[in-house]
């Protein structure tokens, strides 16, 4: 990456906060390792007379089909705001590069089914899905209701996950009726 482009407004420049910035720009490329540009400004915008003074640094990072921006990190720590500033624009800098690469979270999408067996006493039961596969579930996988409020009949939604034994059902919540398939 080329350096960054630096403005340093109200505020006296010094050589060890440009290296400083930089350097965090420079970290970066862990993220994406094609930034066309970084642009830093950093400024003290208004003496407030009630909250001291308060450094303001915004970055601008420009990659191939994106720019990101981060505003309005302001600490009374020069120092404090630009790592603010830079971890914040870390972290939309790899939520980006994970898109592009297609490593988005993808979550489990929730099956019908009706409780055919209970074992109150136990605490667990059994659920057979729409796909005629039964699953068994136990009272801590009871999202709502509660499970002693569980009937023989209910329809119920779940997720299905595979278990040494065979499936089980987590996540159980009552699903509404008119919704069954």
């Amino acid at each position: 990456m080329q350096l960054a482009q630096i403005t340093i407004r109200d505020i006296p420049n010094s050589d060890a906060l440009e290296t400083h910035i930089q350097e965090k720009a420079q970290k970066l490329t862990q993220f994406h390792q094609h930034i066309n540009s970084c642009r830093v400004v950093v400024e003290m915008p208004q003496k407030h007379k009630h909250q001291g003074k308060l450094f303001n640094v915004k970055v601008d990072l420009s990659v191939p089909g994106k720019e990101l921006v981060v505003t309005h990190k302001k600490n009374e720590d020069v120092y404090i705001a630009i790592r603010d500033a830079f971890h914040a624009l870390a972290r939309q800098l790899e939520s980006y590069a994970q898109r592009k690469r297609g490593h988005v979270k993808h979550h489990d999408k929730a099956s019908h089914g009706e409780i055919i067996r209970l074992f109150p006493e136990e605490g667990y039961g059994f659920i057979e899905g729409v796909d005629g596969d039964e699953r068994y579930f136990t009272a801590a996988s009871v999202a709502f209701p509660r499970f002693k409020k569980l009937s023989v009949g209910d329809k119920v939604r779940f997720l299905t996950h595979i278990a040494t034994r065979g499936l089980q059902a987590q996540r159980v919540t009552l699903a509404k009726q008119n919704h069954f398939a």
